[in-house]
């Protein structure tokens, strides 16, 4: 590998907590299990760091305990921390729940993160830099990481993206070099229900050569260059937890194209990561990359 992943986004504290099914409004639940932990920008660093990836996180970062907590928890992933932390306001915190069939909702009270509280080291021509939905609906964030120079440009849109400025979003896309998004979202996006049909429409307003995929679930993902699509398959197996899955298919994904793999290789192992997430319950679940191997291997 001769680049690194530049990870712009946001790392938060995930307090997840395991409960039967969503409380009605007004009502309230039980959870079976609730855990403290990071999450976030941090599922997609740790992702790509155990994938073997270089990772830098140049976002923002608190000065409380939560901040502690983020940065020990990068340190023991080997991801190094570009930015001081923002003096005076801790990282923010996201509730996630998870119900009985895995799936999961989230609630985020935004922190330091999403703070521009220094300038970024510069990007080399090798890196690919990730940028978050989450980061393009803070103006000031959104502008400095427009200005970054160099490297291919990993997009991810989340959860929120029809909350995202239309002309910030353009200039976002002008710079896209791979769009990586979920089903949902590329409906959204391309108002496309088949998401072959939404790859391609999402593809013919990025620039040529550009790469779309969206991730499709336990059926694998969809990768469309120059408006041919491919289905890339999934790897059957029995989910405990979707958090967290898409981040795992988005690190895998940019480890595997810093290592020079072809798409479909990079799509394939992305693939199994995630599929070997979803069997873990947690959101920074992404697998090692010799576990990637020995599950490929099986199959």
């Amino acid at each position: 590998m001769s680049g690194q992943l530049v990870h712009t986004g946001q790392v938060v504290i995930d307090l997840v907590m395991r409960v039967p099914a969503l409380p009605p409004v007004g009502g309230d639940v039980l959870a079976s299990n609730t855990v403290e932990q990071p999450g976030g920008g941090f599922n997609v660093m740790a992702a790509a760091a155990r994938a073997g990836a270089d990772v830098v996180y140049t976002g923002g970062h608190g000065s409380g305990p939560r901040g502690d907590l983020a940065r020990a928890a990068l340190a023991a992933e080997g991801i190094t921390v570009a930015l001081p932390p923002t003096p005076d306001a801790d990282t923010g915190l996201c509730v996630v729940l998870v119900d009985d069939s895995g799936e999961r909702t989230f609630v985020t009270g935004s922190g330091a993160e999403t703070a521009v509280a220094g300038t970024p080291p510069p990007v080399a021509a090798a890196d690919v830099v990730y940028v978050s939905g989450y980061s393009l609906l803070v103006p000031e964030k959104a502008e400095q990481i427009l200005a970054l120079t160099g490297g291919s440009v990993l997009v991810d849109p989340g959860p929120l993206v029809a909350e995202i400025d239309p002309a910030l979003w353009a200039r976002t896309l002008a710079r896209t070099s791979v769009l990586s998004c979920n089903a949902r979202e590329a409906r959204l996006l391309s108002g496309r229900t088949d998401p072959a049909d939404a790859g391609r429409a999402l593809g013919a307003v990025l620039p040529d050569g550009a790469v779309v995929v969206i991730r499709d679930g336990a059926a694998g993902c969809h990768v469309v260059r120059d408006g041919v699509a491919e289905h890339v398959p999934g790897v059957p197996v029995d989910a405990v937890d979707t958090n967290g899955a898409g981040d795992a298919h988005c690190g895998v994904l940019a480890a595997e194209l810093l290592r020079g793999a072809d798409l479909r290789e990079a799509a394939t192992r992305a693939n199994a990561a995630a599929a070997l997430a979803v069997t873990r319950a947690g959101p920074a679940t992404a697998p090692t990359r010799a576990e990637v191997d020995a599950l490929l291997a099986r199959r």
